[in-house]
């Protein structure tokens, strides 16, 4: 199985199996970082908490306290009222 290797923004390097989401990532930080987790980002990019990162990446993990996490918040909200609305 092929693995790769990802870099964290305390500086740590963790390597996993090649496809591993963002989720599985923060889930193996901590149990409460992956409950708390809204987004994510590979190498400053948004991405889905259910992408998979492929290659060697930089990755955090946005949580709903920060700027991007609120930010993600309100534009998950914003979908969902246009959706609601006749």
């Amino acid at each position: 199985m092929s693995t790769v290797q990802v870099t964290l923004p305390d500086g740590s390097v963790r390597e996993y199996p090649v496809g591993t989401t963002v989720e599985q990532i923060a889930e193996s930080i901590s149990p409460g970082l992956k409950k708390n987790a809204v987004a994510g980002k590979i190498d400053g990019k948004p991405a889905d908490l259910s992408r998979p990162v492929e290659q060697e990446s930089y990755i955090e993990i946005v949580t709903l306290d920060s700027k991007d996490g609120l930010e993600v918040y309100r534009h998950s909200t914003a979908h969902l009222m246009a959706q609601a609305t006749p």
